[in-house]
């Protein structure tokens, strides 16, 4: 009875002791650290930023000419392929033109007939007639002065008794009649030399012009056969053979200008209130292989109602004519620049919140405080903060995604923490080693 009393008591005592313990234990054990987030920072700038919109657009020459024959004949003769560069005026190609050929010697040789008989009505036909109406003219007024010399004489003799009435009478008609004719002469001869003169000479030249006009009109005929360049430029296309008929409603050739290219790109509504004449802009091809700067020449006051963008051209050279018309291109255009604007990395922007962008910044207090912010232009990895950062603040640019607001943080270089897992490896091989 007395062992079993003192095992109990014995077992008690031991409990109490072990609780004891473990309550001492617990008091002095030490509380768990705070959390310590790594991050990356960066700071905000007073930076030049640049407003540049981009767009995909086609490129285009610069000046395009399709060329249409004006009649339709054999062609003759190509003096072009495709590829050639030519200038403008340039001989291109001929069509049939034997007929033409002809048409033009024919007309040619009326006109020399009109203008052989507009000299002849000048120098020697009027000039007859003219003579012919004055000797007219003089005669008439001599049969005139005889007719009154006849007739003052008979008047002088029926005074003296010496001649019949009836004489005189006859000589009185006589001179009326002389003098009527010489006024007919007269009148004629005035005719002759007022209107007959320009009425004959016009014509005279009147023909000649007629004829005149036939022979352009077939010289024209003729020049049609002849197919020049409009312009300077490439062939471009070329799509008959020498042989085939040309027929006034299908292309004869295309050539394009290359020199200068002009790419179309479609720009949201959105950004065009930006843009205009004049701005510089940058045109690259889809590979990247080629880079022509220019300008904007043109930008659409209308809108594509399918797509709510204007069409927005930019002009460049096109040195070596590199770019090809018909390729796909990238348009860059500088809208704006903005001098001593607040800057920040792209990366520092966390996801929206309620439709507010966030950003966190590193305080002296190594805490990560939450700031929403404003942003404007954005240029590759560079946004500008129109309100809510000051430069010279630090960004949170790596580590900041999940961070509560004041959270503890603990900034590190860029490849910082690469670097200590490397030495921790290193230092566990170098432990395996020693261990071995």
């Amino acid at each position: 009875m007395f062992n079993y009393h003192a095992q109990t008591r014995v077992r008690t005592a031991a409990a109490l002791w072990i609780l004891l313990l473990a309550a001492g234990c617990s008091t002095n054990a030490p509380q768990a650290p705070e959390a310590v987030a790594p991050v990356e920072v960066a700071p905000v700038q007073s930076a030049e930023i640049q407003h540049i919109i981009n767009g995909r657009g086609v490129l285009y020459a610069i000046d395009q000419a399709t060329v249409l024959p004006k009649i339709n004949a054999p062609v003759r003769e190509f003096y072009v392929n495709r590829g050639a560069h030519v200038r403008k005026g340039q001989l291109l190609a001929e069509l049939e033109n034997r007929d033409l050929v002809a048409a033009v010697a024919e007309s040619k040789s009326l006109l020399d007939q009109a203008e052989a008989a507009y000299s002849g009505v000048v120098s020697a036909t009027l000039p007859d007639e003219i003579t012919k109406a004055q000797t007219d003219v003089r005669a008439a007024k001599e049969a005139l002065d005889a007719a009154q010399k006849l007739l003052e004489g008979r008047k002088a003799l029926l005074e003296q008794g010496a001649l019949p009435r009836r004489q005189v009478d006859e000589a009185n008609v006589a001179f009326a009649q002389a003098r009527s004719q010489h006024e007919v002469a007269l009148k004629h001869l005035n005719a002759l030399e007022q209107f007959g003169k320009e009425a004959e000479t016009k014509q005279a030249q009147a023909q000649v012009e007629a004829a005149k006009a036939r022979n352009q009109a077939a010289q024209v005929q003729l020049e049609y056969s002849r197919i020049l360049s409009p312009i300077d430029g490439v062939i471009a296309e070329r799509p008959l053979y020498a042989g085939e008929m040309a027929s006034a409603d299908k292309p004869l050739l295309t050539v394009m200008d290359v020199s200068r290219v002009v790419a179309r790109a479609n720009i949201p509504a959105t950004q065009l209130q930006h843009l205009k004449v004049g701005d510089p802009a940058t045109i690259t091809s889809s590979d990247a292989s080629a880079e022509l700067r220019g300008k904007v020449t043109v930008v659409s006051p209308a809108l594509d109602a399918s797509s709510t963008t204007a069409e927005v051209w930019v002009e460049a050279p096109n040195p070596g004519e590199r770019c090809k018309p018909g390729a796909s291109v990238q348009v860059s255009i500088l809208a704006a620049t903005v001098q001593n604007a607040v800057v920040i990395p792209l990366a520092a922007i966390m996801p929206a919140k309620e439709g507010a962008e966030i950003v966190m910044v590193v305080g002296a207090d190594s805490l990560a405080h939450e700031r929403v912010i404003e942003t404007g232009i954005r240029e590759g990895d560079k946004v500008q903060v129109l309100k809510g950062l000051n430069a010279g603040e630090r960004v949170i640019v790596v580590g900041g995604l999940g961070l509560e607001d004041k959270a503890k943080v603990r900034v590190e270089k860029p490849g910082e923490k690469a670097d200590e897992k490397s030495d921790k490896k290193t230092d566990e091989k170098t432990d395996q080693h020693d261990g071995k």
